[in-house]
């Protein structure tokens, strides 16, 4: 997969919203891989903010409609991870401002 290819999905994954923190999923850095094989499968490997996270296929969902915009993107595969476990660490710049973490 291209570099272009892999901009053009994380640009579709900002799109994904996180409910409980109103910031997108690549910001928040719970996006660690994406993949896109020869037959138009793109694989998502992340993770959620707690294990118990009600909120988890509310999220695949619209991982899945963002990227069923992509034309190459023929079917989505989500992988949902615990490890490495998530921390506010993995934050961009930008989502720690706005949830306002120094």
């Amino acid at each position: 997969m291209d570099q272009d290819m892999k901009e053009s999905i994380l640009g579709a994954l900002e799109n994904v919203i996180d409910p409980e923190l109103g910031i997108d999923i690549v910001n928040l850095g719970l996006v660690y891989d994406v993949d896109l094989n020869e037959e138009g499968t793109c694989k998502i490997t992340m993770t959620l903010t707690s294990m118990g996270c009600p909120l988890g296929p509310v999220i695949v969902d619209q991982i899945k409609t963002a990227l069923g915009e992509l034309p190459e993107v023929k079917d989505v595969d989500v992988n949902i991870v615990w490890q490495p476990s998530w921390n506010k660490d993995m934050m961009s710049r930008y989502a720690k401002m706005a949830l306002g973490i120094r």
